[in-house]
């Protein structure tokens, strides 16, 4: 046993988050990819079978009522807000990702004070916030701005009236300085709205301590919602009475089923709700955040340094020189949960890598991606993936 392996052995020995592995359905299989889809906690297909058995298969429409479907988003909202640190009754759960970055960005737009007309956007953001935005931006009369989260609060002047970034970089892992850009982004009179896709679940966050407005984030990567599963919005309650959708549908309406042809708001984050429910996947999230119990998220983010840095220190004791470089930050105030290394020849090399039992991700042309989740990922599974894939540049070298 290496050197390297018998330290990753010591510190999944002296892991106070290791046992929580044990509630993930999980194989031999060293799985990075949990900023793709997180790992399915062993008690939720009976939940979700319990779902479909009785409270579908029996109850029927009296589960609206009966099992609660008709308050899932704002139930489930609450499990979420701790995760993210915000306080109950500001976040909805529904929809995807892409519709609730829609509805924020256009209420953001509404929120914010006369004459401003223009909206800046994260300009290495993940593609459908950028796609979204464009479009909220054509509708609204604003024109969009691409710019680097570090160059915000240059960008920023009295046209401002909205920002859209990403907590953490899809690509790179980028962490990007969310109490400071909301603050800049405040002080020159706009409204900060933040995509937390890839930090809901790795890292503290503090929504309601650092004062964002609105928030947006898929509930299937750190989360561990299945595939899916519904995102969710968060709307800062000193906004809410304000809070002006773009999408009042009827179960946003205060009193939904009068079916009256007039919309009238419901109270509170209510009013980021859309239409129906798809409660399946609605309850199988409910029941997978279960795994959080107990847990604390700054406990989560030391541990996700600390695989990080070892995973990295790994790499360069085991890697061909030359053959990866790491484009995530070294600095821990800048690191998100994944690391991605630049590789000439990803595609074949992540290929390679799966076939072996390591599963990371690609993003072309060049990066290969490797999520850990703390919650389920130990450090003999970081020296392993390291082990692995000095062992196939190696032979891609030969």
């Amino acid at each position: 046993m290496s050197d390297l392996q018998e330290r990753a052995q010591a510190l999944d020995t002296a892991d106070a988050l290791a046992p929580l592995r044990e509630l993930f359905t999980l194989d031999d299989t060293v799985y990075l990819d949990g900023n793709s889809l997180g790992a399915l906690p062993r008690h939720v297909p009976a939940r979700v079978q319990e779902v479909l058995t009785r409270e579908w298969g029996e109850l029927r429409i009296r589960s609206w009522g009966e099992s609660g479907w008709w308050t899932a988003p704002e139930r489930i909202g609450d499990r979420i807000a701790p995760i993210v640190g915000a306080a109950a009754g500001q976040i909805v759960v529904g929809d995807s990702t892409s519709v609730n970055v829609f509805k924020a960005v256009v209420a953001a737009t509404r929120l914010a004070p006369e004459g401003r007309d223009e909206i800046l956007v994260d300009a290495a953001t993940f593609p459908t916030d950028g796609y979204i935005a464009a479009s909220a931006a054509r509708m609204t009369g604003h024109r969009i701005v691409p710019v680097a989260p570090a160059d915000v609060p240059d960008a920023l002047g009295p046209r401002t009236a909205a920002v859209l970034l990403n907590h953490v970089d899809y690509r790179s892992g980028r962490l990007h300085d969310l109490p400071g850009l909301t603050a800049a982004v405040h002080a020159a009179g706009a409204l900060a709205v933040w995509d937390l896709c890839h930090s809901a679940g790795a890292l503290p966050v503090g929504l309601d301590a650092h004062g964002v407005d609105l928030a947006v984030g898929c509930t299937y990567k750190y989360l561990n919602g299945g595939p899916g599963s519904p995102a969710y919005l968060y709307v800062a309650e000193r906004h809410q009475a304000a809070f002006d959708s773009p999408l009042p549908g009827w179960t946003s309406h205060a009193d939904p089923f009068a079916m009256s042809p007039g919309y009238t708001p419901a109270e509170g984050a209510v009013r980021g709700r859309v239409g129906t429910p798809d409660i399946l996947s609605m309850l199988a999230l409910e029941a997978s955040l279960d795994v959080w119990d107990g847990v604390a998220v700054e406990d989560v983010r030391a541990k996700s340094l600390a695989l990080t840095d070892f995973f990295l220190e790994c790499v360069e004791a085991y890697a061909p020189g030359g053959r990866v470089a790491s484009v995530t930050p070294a600095a821990h105030a800048e690191r998100g949960s994944q690391v991605a290394l630049r590789c000439a020849d990803a595609g074949p090399v992540m290929d390679a890598l799966i076939a072996r039992g390591v599963v990371g991700d690609l993003r072309r042309p060049d990066v290969l991606r490797f999520g850990f989740t703390p919650l389920y990922v130990g450090f003999a599974d970081a020296e392993r993936a390291a082990r692995v894939l000095a062992d196939v540049l190696a032979s891609a070298a030969a």
